[in-house]
């Protein structure tokens, strides 16, 4: 009998007869169908995070903007509306940019694929009008702007919008961590200026 045999062996004994499988994990995750999301829960939940909340009408979204980043160069997506954008600020296309000269651009502007009041985190899927995910990593101020009918009350129903062979990026606040000595850092894996504009 080889080594392997009495190791097998030893296995088999321990474990007994061989058992049936577990039970199918259950999947009817809680989802609130058609009830209306809390807007005011998602603001709460946003400045929680220490993220900026704006809310505007779409409109004003330029003068929003200009408040935030005007005078600054910004990277922004190929398909961002472009009346988001004050003549103030000086936009740098995305047409795979380096990762050099995004870091070098003072902010980026995105919209958003799908906003979750419950945990305040929003989600992008790098459609054309949010890009790709370098370019809401490296800048220090990310712009992001989310329509009041793309929040959704929970995560379940947050995955229902998105196509998870996409790729997501979720966002809940500032990139913050408190690896070092339990000190909270901001900017380590990110922007350390998230501001939210919500729009009807």
């Amino acid at each position: 009998m080889s080594a392997r045999d009495l190791v097998l062996g030893r296995l088999r004994a321990a474990l007994g007869e061989p058992r049936t499988a577990p039970a199918p994990v259950p999947r009817g995750y809680r989802s609130t169908g058609s009830v209306a999301a809390d807007l005011d829960l998602l603001v709460h939940r946003l400045t929680d995070y220490r993220a900026t909340v704006h809310r505007c009408a779409d409109a004003d979204v330029a003068r929003t903007v200009d408040e935030l980043l005007g005078g600054r160069q910004i990277v922004v997506p190929p398909e961002l509306p472009r009346h988001w954008l004050p003549d103030s600020v000086t936009p740098v296309l995305d047409d795979n940019l380096t990762a050099a000269r995004i870091a070098t651009l003072d902010g980026v502007v995105t919209a958003a694929a799908v906003a979750v009041a419950e945990t305040g985190t929003i989600l992008l899927d790098g459609a054309p009008d949010q890009g790709r995910r370098i370019i809401t990593l490296l800048p220090d101020v990310h712009v992001c702007v989310v329509r009041t009918e793309q929040v959704v009350a929970t995560v379940p129903d947050a995955l229902t919008r998105v196509d998870p062979h996409r790729p997501l990026t979720w966002i809940s606040g500032p990139s913050a961590t408190s690896d070092i000595e339990l000190n909270r850092v901001e900017g380590v894996h990110g922007p350390r200026n998230l501001h939210v504009i919500i729009t009807a």
